[in-house]
């Protein structure tokens, strides 16, 4: 069972935290708007002028969106872990996207009600290069920002985050405090916890050991199937696999074929650079809660080793206006947000329910 607390007063004044970088630049009129299947896709310039927080340049130069659901509606933005994007609902063009049972009329997030943007994170896979770059949430938040601004989105209905996306979504409020009016944020927290970072150290280490000796993609592998051991609990594994061993040493065990063959699927998909750019990113995140005035629903789950609940606790307990925190078992773990669907089903139908009234 979900324990769910409500609150509506604030600890402290919005005022407080209010930045002045908060209102949108006019309308930029050469926005270029790209027709995909029943979505447009939005590519914006970004700036010469644009530096990351590290001082760094970025090697793309544009910017990428996708919208869904009906012109005109109120905007949600929605952001997903390091491998969402833009495919964020299913197009003629791009099959099934990574939330399409949230995203879609009549689901939780309903495109009869809004229209949904979601972008795709910097670096992108085909302009990473060769040395990765430091990059941050926030740093993500202001490229989000970017598509905002040119697609003259003075408000924001609300900006939906899960995972990385969910440090985004922070990081955005904290940055943007009255763009939005609302945030829901899914398994993230403030911070990076130190095992998280400790697991995420490791994984690194091995790809850049790949790197030197020649087998890149192997290590893009090898780095996903260790990550996806910290997706998921104990329980689920003991659940989903057989222990019965293989018939000589140095053969697969069956949980090791399954980690496998998910790592070979996900080597193609990204680049070393790109990798350990989103990786580092991950960790590197922080926000000041008394920072960000927009008001916050959390969901956390109680076996998500990635995030833990106790860093979700803290951060509601420091956010100025907590709307909402709800706290639910899940045998997935981190990956919860995805499989949980009932659940985070009916708490996005819950805050998003005004959303065009």
């Amino acid at each position: 069972m979900a324990f769910d607390t409500e609150t509506t007063e604030p600890f402290c004044s919005a005022d407080d935290v209010v930045r002045p970088d908060v209102k949108p630049r006019a309308f930029v009129p050469d926005l270029r708007r790209i027709r995909q299947g029943n979505a447009v896709d939005v590519v914006v310039e970004i700036p010469a002028d644009f530096r990351l927080q590290s001082g760094q340049r970025l090697n793309q130069t544009t910017v990428t969106g996708r919208l869904h659901g009906r012109e005109g509606a109120p905007l949600v933005v929605v952001a997903g872990g390091i491998s969402a994007g833009r495919f964020v609902h299913r197009t003629e063009t791009n099959g099934l996207g990574w939330w399409s049972d949230a995203v879609t009329a009549g689901g939780p997030i309903d495109l009869r009600r809004c229209q949904v943007l979601a972008f795709d994170y910097a670096p992108g896979a085909q302009d990473a290069g060769e040395e990765p770059v430091t990059i941050t949430t926030h740093d993500q938040a202001r490229l989000l920002a970017l598509l905002l601004d040119h697609l003259g989105a003075e408000t924001v209905a609300a900006v939906v985050g899960c995972s990385y996306g969910g440090m985004i979504a922070l990081a955005f409020g904290e940055l943007f405090p009255r763009w939005a009016e609302q945030l829901i944020v899914v398994s993230a927290a403030h911070r990076a916890h130190p095992q998280a970072t400790a697991w995420r150290g490791i994984q690194r280490r091995i790809l850049k050991l790949a790197v030197e000796a020649g087998r890149p993609e192997d290590g893009v592998a090898l780095a996903r199937e260790l990550a996806m051991t910290t997706y998921r609990t104990a329980e689920e594994f003991s659940e989903r696999f057989d222990t019965a061993a293989p018939l000589a040493a140095g053969q697969a065990y069956p949980v090791c074929e399954y980690l496998t063959a998910r790592g070979v699927a996900y080597r193609t998909h990204t680049t070393p650079s790109r990798w350990l750019s989103m990786s580092d990113s991950l960790d590197r995140h922080s926000v000041t809660p008394e920072a960000i005035a927009t008001p916050v629903t959390l969901v956390g789950f109680t076996s998500d080793r990635l995030v833990p609940i106790d860093d979700i606790r803290e951060l509601a307990a420091r956010l100025p206006t907590l709307w909402r925190l709800v706290e639910a078992p899940s045998l997935y773990g981190h990956d919860a947000f995805l499989k949980e669907d009932a659940l985070v089903g009916d708490i996005l139908r819950s805050a998003l329910k005004d959303i065009d009234q």
